[in-house]
């Protein structure tokens, strides 16, 4: 994966473990909401390694960032099977809200369609993430289409 991203000048983020990301030259981490605390990492991975997590409240975004994190995906925004757990969809005021009180890039998760991707930019999102649009999706080729037509349409 290293030689795919480095030769694609993609970024590698490795989920959740800064051990491996660290025996991985320029790899960077995306931590889960339960996982290392992000300063934490940040000195781990020092300065120059992206580093992400995963929220579900405005607080945690802005504790994410004061800690050191590079971007922030927050949700879930809307209903959907695969974030039941982490409690009720956060909503668009929420989103508005997390994009107003933090610099970093926010990426909203939870519930999005190639629908939604205009009126999560307008609330403020740099992008967004999927899972289901696309895994539960009967034709994956024609979902990604849209989403991106959708991402790159949108204001």
């Amino acid at each position: 994966m290293r030689a795919l991203t480095n030769s694609g000048g993609s970024q590698l983020l490795i989920n959740d473990r800064v051990d491996i990301a660290l025996a991985l030259e320029g790899a960077g981490v995306h931590l889960r909401s339960n996982s290392l605390p992000v300063s934490v990492a940040r000195q781990l991975l020092g300065a120059d390694r992206l580093l992400g997590v995963s929220v579900h409240g405005v607080e945690e975004a802005v504790q994410a960032e004061s800690q050191g994190a590079d971007y922030v995906i927050f949700g879930p925004i809307y209903e959907t099977p695969s974030k039941q757990a982490f409690g009720p969809p956060l909503g668009l005021h929420s989103l508005e809200k997390v994009c107003r009180l933090v610099r970093i890039p926010i990426i909203g998760i939870g519930g999005v369609t190639a629908a939604r991707v205009g009126e999560m930019r307008q609330a403020g999102a740099f992008g967004v993430a999927v899972i289901t649009a696309i895994l539960g999706a009967d034709d994956v080729e024609s979902a990604t289409g849209a989403l991106l037509d959708a991402v790159m349409h949108a204001s």
